[in-house]
């Protein structure tokens, strides 16, 4: 991916383009152009024929990328996730372990990367909180995606960070169950049985309607682009929301647990 990047940005700049011109002729944005360059972001095959077509590259950028390897096709790094989070249609995720990142607070999502093993040093958790922070913008967009939330409910009683972090965490996670297009369920602890039992997962459907699947675990990350597996998260998905609280039930717990500080 950084060879097909740099092979863009080498052809871009000898047609005299910048990356803003570029993605406007294109109507993809500077930002994925230059996420493109950087190797962050896959380029898609219809775009790149398009490119060489106005860059005349005869054909250069469509040959290298057929000839890429499978794993970078698909590349394994949050990056591109985070990429394809601030510009994605719908976002749906089931979350065991943490509150998703989209709704966390400041002194929360500080509480979560200071717990990490080996630690981090102070400026790095500093960066880390700031850009989870600037993640969220999204969700206040005047058009912003439309979200879904399924957290289990030990994730919500978890005093995380001790118990001021907590009670403003609630109270800030009961505010957002009130945004317009975000919907928060809580999957309830006594469930006998729940199709969340192999971990937390997130769904994007981007504006290209590409639907694409996030995964992590204790080393590693992964983006899922083919169709059958980001189906079989998606009848996952679906499962959990019928499993789970309404939303209107949920803000009850949520009220709940913040009349019990």
């Amino acid at each position: 991916m950084k060879m097909v990047g740099a092979l863009l940005a080498l052809y871009r700049e000898a047609a005299g383009h910048t990356q803003r011109s570029l993605g406007e002729i294109f109507v993809v944005g500077e930002q994925q152009i230059a996420s493109i360059e950087q190797g962050r972001r896959p380029l898609k095959p219809d775009l790149a024929q398009q490119l060489d077509e106005l860059l005349e590259t005869k054909g250069a950028l469509s040959t290298a990328l057929s000839r890429m390897p499978e794993v970078d096709l698909v590349p394994l790094w949050a990056e591109e996730f985070l990429d394809r989070e601030q510009e994605a249609l719908v976002i749906s995720s089931y979350e065991n372990q943490v509150l998703p990142g989209l709704l966390q607070t400041e002194a929360y999502a500080e509480a979560v990367f200071r717990s990490r093993v080996p630690v981090y040093d102070e400026n790095r958790v500093a960066q880390l909180v700031a850009a989870r922070i600037e993640r969220q913008v999204i969700l206040h967009r005047k058009e912003p995606p439309i979200t879904s939330f399924v957290v289990w409910e030990p994730v919500l009683r978890a005093p995380i960070g001790g118990e001021g972090v907590w009670e403003e965490q609630l109270q800030h996670l009961r505010e957002c169950s009130e945004l317009p297009g975000l919907m928060l369920q809580a999957l309830p602890l006594g469930r006998a049985t729940h199709a969340g039992l192999n971990g937390p997962f997130v769904l994007l459907e981007t504006p290209e309607h590409q639907r694409l699947a996030y995964t992590e675990n204790q080393r590693g990350s992964q983006l899922i682009a083919d169709p059958d597996e980001v189906a079989i998260l998606a009848q996952k998905c679906a499962m959990l929301r019928s499993q789970a609280l309404t939303p209107e039930d949920t803000r009850d717990l949520l009220d709940r647990l913040l009349g019990e500080q």
